[in-house]
């Protein structure tokens, strides 16, 4: 069974054509939809992480809320940018999270991407060491945390301390165990998915790819999880790995929908420019529930996924977006074998 959750960028908009007013909007309904979409039968409940916008930013707080009002569904994040984390703490963080979700937490985590800022981690405190790049430094601090995350004590204790300490050497806490087995990273090439693989991590694959051979998004994205499972047999490591990818999957059954979506029924995949170069964005799936069984049928990467993550509009408020989930999981799913 594929497993089908919600993408959510936590936008909010002081504007009267959005239901999201205020971050406190933006938090709020992110947890009421988490709760709508265990009630309609989804899998998961995943968050983008910004900085600098009126965006979802710092996730931890916001994903123990959600694991405490709900008992089933998955939660994490798509994705955080490591070049802003301190790593310690991301373990200490993580590991509270998820002993309040009860193991459910799957952190997808990368280099980062376009900021709203110019060097905005320097802000934060973090500078790459000289002769390295931004994205070293993000693959550095995750080094530490995923290394923290093994539960192995480093700390040398006080020889005085508040309170007793165990024997040995000192580690994170709270620690959860298991977590290290749930961190993904977020990748946008086919290069970049093979290093995910060596490193022993889940793949986490958008609706965007930072290159562009030709070929249509879908299948570019197949390659690109198609080379992630071939590193991952040629590493070694014996835990079957996860890949998950986000789609725009809109699907026409109400007025409602068709007033928001209907001019979507044509999408086609989209090549553009970003600060690495050329880059490729998966079309929007729009239409009558039929047509997209017949589109979605097609779609080659989301065959190879074991998750499906749904990008949702979330200015349209909660109701509307537990709606769109409801309509995919009892439309679309079960015609595809999903369910």
């Amino acid at each position: 069974m594929k497993k089908i959750g919600f993408l959510s960028f936590g936008h909010w908009t002081p504007s009267p054509a959005s239901r999201v007013q205020t971050a406190s909007d933006a938090l709020l309904q992110s947890i009421e939809l988490a709760v709508a979409a265990e009630e309609v039968g989804a899998d998961g409940a995943y968050f983008r992480v910004h900085h600098f916008a009126r965006q979802l930013a710092s996730p931890f707080p916001l994903l123990a809320a959600v694991g405490a009002r709900t008992s089933r569904i998955e939660i994490g994040t798509g994705v955080i940018d490591m070049r802003y984390e301190n790593p310690l703490y991301f373990a200490e963080d993580a590991g509270a999270a998820d002993l309040i979700a009860g193991g459910r937490l799957q952190l997808g985590i990368s280099r980062g991407s376009p900021e709203q800022v110019i060097e905005g981690y320097a802000y934060f405190g973090y500078v790459p060491e000289e002769g390295t790049s931004d994205a070293d430094m993000a693959r550095a601090h995750t080094e530490v945390m995923r290394k923290v995350l093994e539960g192995t004590g480093f700390a040398q204790p006080n020889p005085r301390p508040m309170f007793p300490n165990p024997p040995g050497l000192l580690r994170i806490e709270p620690h959860s165990p298991g977590l290290k087995d749930r961190i993904w990273w977020g990748s946008g090439t086919r290069a970049t998915a093979e290093w995910t693989a060596r490193q022993g991590m889940n793949l986490m694959s958008s609706t965007l790819l930072s290159e562009d051979t030709g070929v249509p998004f879908h299948q570019l994205q197949a390659e690109q999880i198609h080379r992630f499972r071939e590193a991952w047999a040629e590493a070694g490591h014996e835990r079957e790995p996860r890949v998950s990818v986000s789609r725009s999957i809109f699907p026409i059954v109400s007025d409602e929908d068709r007033m928001y979506f209907g001019s979507e029924t044509d999408s086609r995949d989209q090549v553009g420019l970003l600060e690495s170069g050329k880059a490729i964005f998966g079309k929007t799936y729009a239409g009558e529930p039929d047509q997209l069984v017949k589109d979605l049928a097609e779609d080659e990467a989301i065959a190879a996924a074991d998750t499906l993550l749904l990008t949702v509009p979330n200015q349209l408020g909660v109701e509307y977006n537990a709606h769109v989930l409801d309509s995919v999981v009892r439309h679309v799913a079960p015609e595809l074998g999903w369910r």
